[in-house]
């Protein structure tokens, strides 16, 4: 599989002195750019690994979207987006629970590009100052991923009954794997069902890949199309509605839900604060919407 990095860069400065820990705000258009760009240079050629969190990256939640006030909804629209695309979706620990970064002191981070960069950049350079640091450790740092698994609301987490190598992220009584199972409604067993629908669907293997509206500045949408069959995949990547509106000419009526975040899809004639949903629409014999 190709394994990219490119997406894992759109929010820095590029060529900057302070690396990494340049930020420049989330453009969602630069990640549907870099997204349907890898679909489309593979198709025929290659294979995608479709990631958004791994051991060096941070949670993907924390980092464009919103891990407090909407953080389920949050998770299950990265998800979505992720998994409707052609290639292998990986899952990485705690993503599947919807596990956020973790907001600590910087002497507190045990990771060495963490205390190289604050001896470097901040300390004998003096080109980022310390808050301003510190903040983009809090989003950007490799050890908001790799805190212990958060499995219960007891000690450590339920990770061990001894000390842990690194501190447990402070929000595990609020997000564990324990309170997903028991919430039926959980990030977990949504990603049980996107999972499923790519073993159960050979449109999500085998279907083309196109990308609708480009410039929208709230929404990724885009279509895969197999055999007689279109879906729609769909998500609002913000924390503002959007009028539904914004889909016509793209989404018809006639539309079958295969998958949706919310408990009403576009409620009130909008698209909720990320609302994620996945539709199959229905096509006429030659190809067309009927």
């Amino acid at each position: 599989m190709i394994f990219t990095f490119e997406h894992m860069n759109i929010d820095r400065v590029p060529g900057h002195v302070n690396r990494k820990w340049a930020l420049k705000p989330f453009d969602i258009r630069d990640l549907k750019r870099v997204m349907s760009d890898w679909q489309e240079k593979l198709e025929g050629h290659g294979w995608n690994a479709l990631y958004l969190e791994n051991h060096d990256q941070p949670r993907v939640i924390s980092r464009w979207g919103n891990d407090t006030c909407y953080r389920k909804e949050c998770a299950k629209a990265y998800a979505t987006v992720l998994h409707g695309m052609k290639g292998t979706p990986y899952v990485y620990q705690g993503e599947e629970i919807g596990m956020v970064n973790a907001s600590y002191e910087l002497d507190e981070y045990e990771d060495v590009e963490v205390k190289n960069a604050l001896l470097e950049l901040v300390e004998r350079e003096k080109t980022i100052s310390r808050e301003e640091f510190k903040g983009a450790v809090w989003n950007k740092s490799r050890d908001n991923a790799r805190t212990p698994m958060q499995w219960t609301d007891g000690e450590n987490g339920g990770f061990t009954s001894g000390t842990p190598w690194f501190k447990v992220n402070p929000r595990y009584k609020e997000i564990n794997v324990e309170e997903a199972l028991e919430d039926r409604d959980s990030v977990f067993y949504y990603y049980q069902k996107l999972i499923r629908l790519r073993h159960e669907e050979d449109i999500l293997t085998e279907g083309s890949y196109r990308l609708l509206l480009p410039e929208d500045e709230s929404l990724f949408v885009y279509q895969r199309e197999y055999n007689g069959k279109r879906w729609m995949v769909a998500a609002n990547l913000t924390e503002a509605s959007v009028s539904a509106g914004r889909l016509e000419g793209i989404l018809y009526p006639g539309y079958r839900v295969i998958l949706q975040n919310e408990p009403e899809l576009m409620k009130d004639g909008a698209i909720q604060p990320f609302e994620a949903f996945i539709v199959e629409e229905q096509l006429s014999s030659a190809g067309e919407i009927s």
